[in-house]
C-alpha cells in the first residue's frame, strides 16, 4: 500500500477530522509498536512500508538498542501503557489511543506480508493482539 492509501484508509477508519490527524495517529502508532517490537521484527516491518511510515518504527527500534533494551524482545509494556503512548504521540485521550491503534493495526494487516503479521501477532501480548483484526487476534490465543 501507498502512504496516502494507508493515511486515507486510518483517517476513514477512525472518523479522524483530517489527514494530518490520521497521519500523527498513525505515526504514533507506529512508533510506539516499534518500541514494543524486537528491533529485527520492527526493522522487518519498517522495510515493507512506505518510507514516511518506516521512519517511526526505525527510529523506535534504534532507540530501544541505544538504551539496552532487550532487543531480543521488544520493551515490555501493556496495552493501557501502550494505548497512553499512542494518545500522548497522537494529542488524544486512552480511548482515542486504542481505536487509532486498532485501526493502524487493520490496515497494517492489509499493508504487510501476512507472514510478517503473523510474527507481530505472535509476540505481542494478549491484550495488545487484541486490537488486532479478528482472525490475527484468534491466532494468538
Amino acid at each position: 500500500m501507498k502512504y496516502d492509501e494507508i493515511i486515507a484508509t486510518v483517517q476513514q477508519l477512525t472518523g479522524l477530522p483530517d489527514r494530518a490527524a490520521a497521519a500523527r495517529a498513525t505515526a504514533a502508532v507506529l512508533q510506539t509498536l516499534g518500541e514494543r517490537l524486537p528491533a529485527g521484527l520492527a526493522t522487518h516491518v519498517a522495510a515493507q512500508l512506505p518510507p514516511e511510515l518506516a521512519t517511526p518504527v526505525r527510529e523506535a527500534a534504534h532507540q530501544a538498542e541505544e538504551h539496552g533494551l532487550a532487543h531480543a524482545s521488544g520493551e515490555r509494556f501493556s496495552l493501557a501503557v501502550f494505548a497512553g503512548r499512542v494518545a500522548a504521540r497522537a494529542g488524544t485521550s486512552d480511548d482515542g489511543g486504542i481505536l487509532e491503534s486498532a485501526a493502524v493495526l487493520e490496515v497494517l494487516d492489509a499493508a504487510l506480508a501476512p507472514e510478517l503479521m503473523d510474527k507481530i501477532a505472535a509476540v505481542l501480548p494478549h491484550d495488545i493482539a487484541e486490537l488486532l483484526p479478528s482472525r490475527r487476534a484468534a491466532a494468538t490465543d
